[in-house]
């Protein structure tokens, strides 16, 4: 069985883990043992802050395996981004350069460098286990964060965005930047990674070029990037298009990875997630059983798996109801996957 958990300390040593796994490609993830615990304890302190209005809150999950006790996954939600540290994009414009006298008018596309979306809420560190990479446990990993927000929505931005890694090859080269930004930076695009994930985000508003990058003096296998996510992030691209989110333009400004966005408030898990009345037993067999995530409604003791139930009158075995800490005729929060 698979739980959905607020990370807590003594998962450390686990999130180090996944950090190694991950190889250097999410910068929220970067394999530091003092910004890791002070992810769990922002993510601690989050969830205990009483608000009036959501600030600069995180909250980070963990997926563990109850049968192994170990955790192997893990994913965010940061309430709001760029308020106390930049938060910078690429905006892809065009540039209009016309002669009247040569009868000449070009709309040519550039890259401007942002801060649109401070402000916004965002889902962030995604990352699951090889070996646990199916689109059930995606789906679990990614959705519970769906459940947490419909139940706290007043805790979040109006906005929400998704950063979807850009392409990279096997070493982790990036062809977006080493055609742009390896010439400001001096440095691979792993190192420019980990830095900005330990929060060293000064450095980019110093090295960054401010003026548009038009994209025609970009090598042909960067422009071929822009915007588009490596190609195993297509299972978590299809994920969130169906929630509702789009892409508006906006990339990554070191591996011009997509940015995804939409309304909170729309996100599609949160619009047909139900508030139910559930009992305690065994599930009828024949009765009208389907897949389903399921979570408690609280904030600081958060829970969510994935079990088949009958949605219109949930049923949960002894198991599943102690694993989410609900007794008979609790109310639990339930979408259908």
């Amino acid at each position: 069985m698979l739980l959905i958990r607020p990370l807590t300390f003594a998962d450390l040593q686990g999130l180090e883990r996944l950090a190694v796994i991950s190889g250097g490609k999410m910068t929220t993830l970067p394999a530091n043992r003092d910004h890791l615990s002070e992810l769990i304890s922002k993510t601690q302190r989050s969830l205990k802050k009483t608000i009036d209005r959501y600030s600069d809150e995180s909250y980070h999950f963990a997926l563990e395996d109850l049968e192994r006790g170990e955790i192997v996954g893990v994913c965010g939600i940061d309430a709001s981004v760029g308020l106390n540290t930049p938060f910078y994009s690429y905006r892809i414009d065009e540039v209009v350069h016309a002669s009247n006298e040569l009868q000449i008018h070009n709309r040519i596309p550039a890259l401007h460098l942002c801060q649109d979306y401070t402000g916004a809420a965002r889902l962030c560190t995604l990352f699951l286990d090889k070996a646990y990479r199916n689109e059930a446990n995606l789906n679990l990993l990614s959705r519970s964060r769906m459940l947490f927000i419909a139940q706290n929505p007043e805790r979040f931005s109006s906005r929400l965005i998704a950063e979807l890694q850009g392409v990279a090859d096997d070493q982790n080269r990036s062809p977006f930047w080493e055609c742009l930004g390896r010439h400001f930076f001096n440095m691979d695009f792993t190192k420019a990674n980990y830095l900005t994930g330990i929060n060293s985000r000064g450095f980019i508003a110093d090295l960054m070029p401010h003026y548009p990058v038009y994209v025609p003096l970009l090598s042909a296998e960067a422009q071929a990037a822009l915007g588009k996510p490596r190609p195993d992030m297509s299972t978590v691209e299809s994920l969130l298009l169906c929630e509702g989110f789009n892409f508006k333009g906006y990339v990554d400004i070191f591996d011009a990875g997509p940015t995804l966005e939409t309304r909170t408030l729309d996100v599609r898990s949160v619009v047909q997630s139900q508030l139910k009345t559930i009992q305690i037993g065994e599930p009828v067999e024949n009765g009208d059983l389907q897949p389903a995530l399921i979570s408690n409604l609280s904030r600081e003791a958060f829970r969510c798996v994935s079990a088949s139930i009958n949605i219109t009158q949930p049923t949960l075995t002894q198991e599943v109801a102690d694993l989410l800490n609900l007794r008979q005729g609790d109310q639990a929060r339930i979408i259908p996957l």
